[in-house]
């Protein structure tokens, strides 16, 4: 199929290299020239703007989004719009706000755009191992879609989960669970590494708990991978950024009536990681940097 991505950074850039693998065609533009000229070698046509990359493309036109959500999300839509005609679809793979998904899916509804979200995980790992997509979208926009999931996901690895909006729903929970797991791992190295009553290796304490388990599992195959790179997390500041997931999960289950205390507090616990120091937040840090290539603070 032939498609166009805005937006060529950590997974956009390699959601596009992944597809181009699996035979699709592809339309590219990002602000960064240098990347511009990097996926352009691999094979995609460079367009000198949103508009240009509309133009570029034969109807019915399927354009994938990748950029921070909020503001600029809805300046990209409106780029791409005046090229667009009736039957064409958006699709938006970053994370956006739910609400924010369903009502741009209203408004392209009312122009004759169908609107999908694709909530997608799986990090920098992507490009080799595939995309885990939840995607909302009228049957009719995911079935004409499909080839493009089928192409990104490992086998088994895409959902149509709702209509447009529930994609980006099911992902927000998804972060949300993400959000507990980093913790409760951070929280259990944090006591081992501090221990009086031994010395203790994490690289191995970690290597051990991914052969058999109870608790193995990729975030740990990832922290024995961190361990063994610097066992003492030394070069890491414990700052935790978030980008909004968890929070909105907070404020749903809230919404809800929903008890949440474990999301809630490991939500909590990144605010306070950027107050002090802390070897939890290092070892988040540093799973996070490892699965998604997220920006680490050094010290």
């Amino acid at each position: 199929m032939q498609l166009a991505m805005i937006g060529l950074g950590k997974m956009g850039g390699n959601m596009s290299e992944r597809l181009m693998r699996n035979g699709h065609t592809m339309v590219v533009f990002d602000r960064n020239p240098e990347t511009m000229a990097h996926y352009s070698g691999l094979g995609a046509t460079s367009a000198a703007d949103a508009a240009d990359a509309v133009a570029r493309l034969a109807s019915p036109r399927i354009v994938w989004i990748m950029v921070p959500a909020g503001k600029p999300v809805d300046d990209t839509i409106a780029s791409l719009l005046p090229g667009m005609s009736q039957g064409d679809v958006i699709i938006d793979g970053g994370n956006s706000n739910f609400h924010d998904t369903m009502r741009r899916g209203a408004q392209l509804k009312a122009e004759g755009i169908e609107f999908v979200d694709s909530g997608t995980s799986g990090g920098i790992w992507g490009l080799e191992n595939g995309y885990c997509l939840m995607i909302g979208a009228s049957p009719e926009a995911f079935a004409s879609c499909e080839p493009i999931f089928r192409s990104l996901a490992p086998e088994n690895g895409y959902a149509h989960v709702g209509p447009t909006g529930a994609g980006h729903y099911v992902k927000m929970i998804h972060n949300g669970v993400e959000y507990g797991m980093l913790q409760a791992y951070a929280e259990g190295y944090e006591i081992l590494h501090a221990s009086k009553s031994f010395d203790l290796d994490l690289h191995k304490i970690a290597a051990v708990w991914n052969r058999g388990s109870v608790v193995r599992s990729w975030i740990n195959e990832l922290a024995e991978i961190a361990f063994k790179r610097e066992p003492g997390l030394d070069s890491l500041k414990g700052y935790v950024a978030d980008s909004g997931e968890g929070r909105w999960t907070v404020q749903e289950a809230i919404d809800l009536d929903v008890p949440a205390p474990v999301i809630t507090l490991s939500l909590l616990a990144r605010l306070r990681s950027r107050q002090s120091d802390s070897f939890s937040g290092k070892v988040i840090a540093a799973l996070r940097n490892e699965f998604g290539g997220h920006a680490v603070k050094n010290t």
